[in-house]
Formats: C-alpha cells, sequence, structure tokens
C-alpha cells in the first residue's frame, strides 16, 4: 500500500545541511584562533599595535560566538556540527587567550590552570550525560563567559600606552578576578545539574525499571 500523500507544505522539516552562515561562524573563530596567537606573541608582546590588532581579532572572533547561536536558532539551523564545533572553538579562543597572557606575565598561571580545568572538565562533563539529555547554559555560564571575554580583551589590549594605565590594569584583573569566583561557582552548579539531570532522565527510569522487574522475576 503506497503511503498517504501529505497536503502541501506538511511533513517532517528538512535536515538543515551543514553549510550554512552560523557554521560559517564558528570554523572562522578557528581560523582566528591561530592569528590572534601570532598577533598577540610578535615581538615578545612588547608592541603596542601588534597588541592593538590582536585584541581587534579576539574582539570579532568573540562578536561571531553572539551571533552565531542566534542565527542558528531563529533560522531553523541547528545542526551536529554546530552543536560539537561552537564549544569547542570557544574552548580554543579562550583557552589561547590564557595560555598566552600568562606566557606574557599577565595572568597568574594559576588562574589559568584553574578555569582551563573546569572549561575542559564541563565540555566532557556535557559529553558523559548526552545519552540522558542536553546539559543547558545557565545564567552562571553566560556571565562566565561575558566576565571572561572582557577581562581577555582588556588584558590583550596594551594597557601601558593608555591614560592611567595601571587603573585600567586593575580593572581588568578586578573582572578576571570576578570571571574566575563565576567559572568555579557555574562549574560546580553544572556538576549538580548533571547528577540530576543523569537520575532524572528517561534512560535511568527504564534501568530502573527493569532491574525492579528482574528482581520481581526473581522472587519464588
Amino acid at each position: 500500500m503506497e503511503p498517504p500523500l501529505l497536503p502541501h507544505g506538511e511533513g517532517p522539516s528538512p535536515r538543515p545541511t551543514d553549510w550554512n552562515i552560523p557554521n560559517a561562524l564558528t570554523v572562522l573563530r578557528f581560523l582566528l584562533v591561530p592569528v590572534y596567537a601570532v598577533l598577540l606573541f610578535h615581538d615578545g608582546g612588547a608592541d603596542p599595535w601588534w597588541r592593538f590588532w590582536a585584541w581587534v581579532v579576539f574582539a570579532i572572533a568573540a562578536v561571531t560566538d553572539g551571533i552565531d547561536g542566534r542565527l542558528a536558532r531563529r533560522n531553523g539551523q541547528i545542526t551536529t556540527f554546530g552543536k560539537v564545533a561552537d564549544p569547542i572553538a570557544d574552548k580554543a579562543l579562550t583557552g589561547t587567550a590564557f595560555i598566552g597572557l600568562s606566557v606574557l606575565g599577565l595572568i597568574w598561571w594559576w588562574v589559568t590552570i584553574v578555569i582551563l580545568v573546569r572549561e575542559i572538565g564541563i565540555t566532557l562533563l556535557r559529553f558523559l550525560v548526552i545519552r540522558h539529555g542536553v546539559l543547558p547554559a545557565g545564567r552562571g555560564g553566560k556571565l562566565k563567559t561575558m566576565l571572561q571575554t572582557f577581562a581577555l580583551g582588556g588584558l590583550t589590549l596594551p594597557l601601558w600606552v593608555f591614560p592611567f594605565p595601571e587603573v585600567w590594569t586593575w580593572v581588568a584583573h578586578g573582572i578576571l578576578g570576578a570571571a574566575l569566583v563565576v567559572t568555579v561557582v557555574s562549574g560546580v552548579d553544572y556538576v549538580f545539574q548533571a547528577l540530576t539531570l543523569r537520575e532524572n532522565s528517561e534512560r535511568t527510569r527504564v534501568r530502573r525499571a527493569a532491574r525492579a522487574a528482574g528482581r520481581s522475576d526473581g522472587l519464588p
């Protein structure tokens, strides 16, 4: 028997192609990461013009991070590639900035290590619980990203050529301190969210029901 014809315009929506603007912006962010690193380290990071252009590249990459997700959701262009590549591109950009600025002596290494361990750990945690559901980005995670972006952008700039450089440096490090606190607190919150998601997921409920049925069958 032939399947019934659906009225025009009905039926399952076509799968969005990976060739779209949001994914192109994600790829662009990947490509900008080594460009940022080269500009940041030119002349040992001591040339103000190269540092300024490093900031421009970082700012462009950070802006694409906000645009690609909005475009994907608005235009129905959310793809598997985007889900995987977008957070990796974000971590590549911020990770390169943290490591680069630590090499230049602008960020303490222990701060970079704590933040990178948190970022990598939460990314792995998302993959571990993906069978139970998606671990959504919370307000803490978004605030963390914003604070990190402002702190890294500020410290990338050649602040020593600005008026009152000490003030701007203190402001940038103050934002970085706030970013560190929010990063750690939101990381702990994500761990609790992951545990709750795992305990309350449909997959876990099915397993519990199967174990309960198995124990019942074994009763005399």
